[in-house]
């Protein structure tokens, strides 16, 4: 029997993006992460899931993915608002629990470090962070609660403990 329906499809007022990748599956409990145009990344399950150790972990990933997510959007957003930022440089932890009759990750912390340039501009930081905090859309997208455990301290523009400044637009 053929279904119908008498609602229109929603209408998205914005663009949507596809990201591809593939795995190929190496032996064992191990694969290579593939997509175009980027280098290979070897993966595997991690040790406590009898994988191999010194691999990239789909755990690893999600992780990484809400702290670079953070990352870009505060940079991003710094842009746009002229922040004088010095350097930006984070750790971020993610926490796997059996809880609800399986693993999930209930939480996620960052912890961001910011060295801008002026003593006004620590607070502009600080507000532009919980911004970026909100709008990424990776923390967005996870059911795990994401926190962030920011230090933020005005720097000497002319230090070398100011190793990796972004570049400017």
């Amino acid at each position: 029997m053929e279904s119908t329906t008498t609602q229109k499809p929603p209408v998205s007022k914005h663009k949507s993006f596809d990201y591809r990748t593939s795995v190929l599956w190496t032996g064992e409990r191990n694969g290579v992460l593939k997509s175009d145009g980027k280098p290979d990344i070897p993966v595997s399950s991690p040790p406590e899931f009898r994988g191999q150790a010194g691999q990239w972990t789909p755990e690893d990933l999600l992780v990484a993915s809400v702290e670079i997510c953070t990352m870009t959007t505060f940079i991003a957003f710094s842009i746009r608002h002229k922040l004088p930022l010095l350097s930006y440089e984070s750790a971020a932890t993610g926490t796997m629990e059996f809880t609800d009759g399986g693993y999930r990750f209930t939480h996620v912390i960052l912890r961001p470090a910011i060295v801008v340039e002026t003593d006004e501009a620590v607070a502009q930081a600080a507000a532009i962070l919980d911004e970026a905090h909100h709008a990424c859309f990776i923390a967005n997208s996870i059911c795990g609660q994401v926190m962030l455990e920011p230090t933020i301290r005005k720097g000497n523009p002319c230090s070398s403990e100011n190793l990796h400044p972004p570049p400017r637009p």
